[in-house]
C-alpha cells in the first residue's frame, strides 16, 4: 500500500513537471515559428525540421540515468545478482517499442510539415484555434485505440473546448494577413486541420504503445522513446529539406532576415529548444496520466497562445476570441473537477477494500 502511494505521488509530481514543460513548448513554439515567417523566413521544411531537431537535448538527462544504472549494474555484479534484471539494463527500449517509435516518428515528420505550412499562412491566433479541434480527434482515436472511458465531466469538457474552436472558426476569414491570396489562406486552413487530425491520432498511439509494451514503463523509457521518434521525424524533414534545397538557402535567408543575421540563428536555435519542450511534455503527460489529458491540456493552452499573439504581433483580439477563452477555461475546470471527484471515489474504494482485508486477516 505504501509503495502504491509513493508511486502515485511520484506520478503526480512528474505530471506537474510535464504540464509546465508542455505549457512552455505549447505557447512558445508557435510564437517563435510565426516570428520566423513574419520577419522574412519562407522555408516550410526548415520550420518543420526545427520542431524535432532538438531531440539530442533529451540525451542530457538520459546520460545521467544511464550513468546511475551502470553504477547500480556494476554494484549488483559484484554482489553476484543476476545481470539480466530489468532494473539494471542500460537501454530499456525493446525492439518492439523501437519499431513503434520509428512509425510514430515518421507520422510526426509529416504532421510537422502540415502544421508549419499552416503557421506560415495563418495568424497565430487562427492556427491556434484550428489546432484546438485536435481534442475531438484525440478523444475519438483514444476511444477506438485504447478504450478511453468518458465521464459526463470529460464529455462536457471536450464539448466546451471544441465549441470554443468552432466559435473562432466562424470569424477566422477576417484574420487573413494582408497580401495573402484567399487560395493560400484556405490551403493553410486545410493543412492546419490536417495537422490537428494527425496529431489527434499520434497522442493515443503513444498510449497504445505504452499499454502493448509488455514491460514496465518508466520515465527513462519515455525519454528514450522521445529521442527515437523525434530522430526519425527529423530524418523525414531532413529529406524534405534536401529535396527543397533548404540547407543551401539558409545562409541567404539569414542575410535578408529583418532582425539581422545573428538573430536569425537565435530564432532557429530557440525554435528547436521550445518545440522539444512541447514534445517531451506531451508524451510525459501521457505517461503520467493519459492521451486525453494531454490533448485537453494542449487545447486549454491554445487561447493563451492566441492572447500572446495579440500582445506580441498585434493580432486582433475579437469578441469571438474572448468567448473562446472563457469556454476553454470552463472546459478545463470541468475536466479538472471531474478528475478530482473520480480520484476521491477511487481512494474511498481502496480505503474500504483495505479495511475489509484488515478485518478478514484480524478475524481468529
Amino acid at each position: 500500500m505504501a509503495t502504491q502511494e509513493s508511486s502515485s505521488r511520484r506520478k503526480k509530481f512528474l505530471l506537474v513537471i510535464n504540464c509546465i514543460i508542455l505549457a512552455i513548448g505549447n505557447c512558445g513554439g508557435p510564437l517563435i515559428t510565426r516570428l520566423y515567417f513574419l520577419k522574412g523566413g519562407e522555408r516550410i521544411w526548415l520550420s518543420s525540421w526545427l520542431e524535432t531537431v532538438g531531440w539530442p537535448i533529451v540525451l542530457i538527462p538520459l546520460s545521467f540515468s544511464y550513468f546511475n544504472r551502470r553504477h547500480e549494474f556494476q554494484g549488483k555484479m559484484l554482489s553476484t545478482i543476476d545481470n539480466n534484471n530489468s532494473n539494471t539494463k542500460l537501454i530499456l527500449m525493446t525492439p518492439r517499442i523501437f519499431v513503434a517509435s520509428i512509425g510514430i516518428g515518421v507520422l510526426t515528420g509529416f504532421d510537422n510539415y502540415l502544421y508549419a505550412y499552416g503557421v506560415a499562412k495563418l495568424p497565430v491566433s487562427t492556427s491556434a484555434l484550428l489546432i484546438a479541434s485536435q481534442l475531438a480527434f484525440t478523444a475519438a482515436f483514444a476511444f477506438l485505440l485504447v478504450k478511453q472511458k468518458f465521464t459526463s465531466y470529460s464529455i462536457n469538457s471536450i464539448f466546451l473546448l471544441t465549441l470554443g474552436a468552432v466559435v473562432l472558426a466562424l470569424h477566422a476569414n477576417g484574420d487573413r494577413p494582408n497580401g495573402e491570396s484567399k487560395k493560400e489562406y484556405v490551403l493553410g486552413f486545410i493543412m492546419t486541420l490536417g495537422a490537428a487530425a494527425l496529431y489527434g491520432l499520434i497522442l493515443p498511439l503513444f498510449e497504445l504503445m505504452y499499454k502493448k509494451a509488455k514491460q514496465g514503463i518508466t520515465y527513462t523509457l519515455v525519454m528514450e522513446i522521445q529521442a527515437v521518434y523525434c530522430l526519425f521525424s527529423t530524418v523525414v524533414c531532413t529529406i524534405g529539406m534536401i529535396i527543397n534545397k533548404d540547407f543551401q538557402a539558409m545562409s541567404r535567408e539569414a542575410k535578408s532576415f529583418e532582425l539581422g543575421e545573428a538573430r536569425y540563428y537565435i530564432v532557429i536555435i530557440w525554435s528547436a529548444i521550445l518545440w522539444q519542450c512541447f514534445f517531451l511534455g506531451a508524451i510525459g503527460v501521457i505517461y503520467s496520466s493519459s492521451s486525453l489529458v494531454s490533448g485537453i491540456l494542449i487545447t486549454v493552452l491554445l487561447p493563451i497562445t492566441e492572447i500572446l499573439g495579440v500582445v506580441f504581433y498585434g493580432e486582433k483580439f475579437t469578441p469571438e476570441k474572448g468567448v473562446s477563452l472563457v469556454l476553454s477555461i470552463w472546459g478545463f475546470i470541468s475536466y479538472l473537477y471531474g478528475d478530482i471527484k473520480a480520484s476521491k471515489k477511487k481512494k474511498e474504494y481502496q480505503s474500504q477494500e483495505q479495511e475489509m482485508i484488515d478485518k478478514i486477516t484480524c478475524t481468529p
